[in-house]
């Protein structure tokens, strides 16, 4: 995989940075895309990825980065983590603000991506095959929950956008592939969509036995990025087993039931 290159988002912490390390593990050449620039840096030094510093929600800043891509060599595949979420408040009480930082950061970001990057895919694509376009989006896409309205109108649109490009990318050797996660225990997801409450946000681990890790999702990213040119995987649902349903979270140790 030495000569196939893939463009990361959101590679400063979580999800994003263990793709990058993920997929530098395995002899892909990365580019580690992300707001904060010393925490690329030091991802950088680490792994031997690039790193290019770049808020997806400015228009400009990310015509600068495809101008910078497009300088720097071919790209294979797109993996888009960038996004969050933003607060847990009734939609009567919701912040306006969170709502469009929301919609920015998960789905007008995916957008200008899929415009920048769609003419390199294919470049790369008709040189070596096939190309890839992943997309991290959330269980919160498929259920609804209360407390959680802005995030799932948001993943649910990013969702959508993924769905719809696959069909307008129907006949080109271009997979779109939807990795979708539940409760996988960050640094900082859920810090950052509480305010920065760390009691609160660990509350929402509590007692799980074996949520998701930001590795996990990581080795699913990179074996739909190394399956066989031919399989698209259009959706991927992964979840801890404590977390039969979004709504349904095991707490206390998985055990069997009594077999007497």
């Amino acid at each position: 995989m030495v000569n196939r290159r893939a463009v990361v988002t959101g590679a400063s912490s979580g999800i994003g940075a263990a793709t990058v390390r993920a997929l530098r593990a395995r002899g892909w050449d990365v580019v580690g895309v992300a707001r904060r620039e010393d925490r690329l840096s030091a991802l950088a030094a680490e792994t031997g990825a690039s790193a290019i510093a770049c808020d997806l929600t400015d228009a400009s800043a990310v015509d600068a980065l495809m101008g910078e891509l497009e300088r720097s060599g071919p790209v294979h595949a797109l993996v888009q983590v960038a996004g969050g979420a933003r607060g847990t408040d009734r939609i009567e009480d919701a912040s306006v603000d969170d709502w469009q930082w929301m919609f920015d950061a998960n789905v007008l970001a995916s957008q200008r991506l899929v415009t920048g990057l769609l003419p390199l895919l294919r470049r790369a694509a008709a040189a070596d095959g096939h190309a890839d376009a992943i997309f991290v989006t959330s269980t919160a896409a498929q259920t609804a929950y209360a407390g959680g309205a802005g995030y799932n109108a948001a993943k649910a649109a990013e969702s959508m956008l993924v769905k719809v490009l696959r069909q307008e990318l129907n006949g080109e050797p271009i997979r779109v592939v939807e990795v979708a996660p539940g409760m996988v225990h960050t640094e900082e997801f859920t810090l950052n969509r509480l305010g920065g409450d760390s009691v609160a946000a660990e509350a929402v681990y509590a007692g799980v036995d074996a949520p998701l890790v930001a590795d996990d999702v990581a080795d699913v990213i990179a074996y739909a990025l190394e399956s066989p040119g031919r399989v698209n995987l259009d959706l991927i649902t992964m979840r801890p087993v404590a977390q039969s349903a979004q709504h349904l979270l095991a707490r206390g140790p998985l055990r069997v039931r009594s077999i007497d």
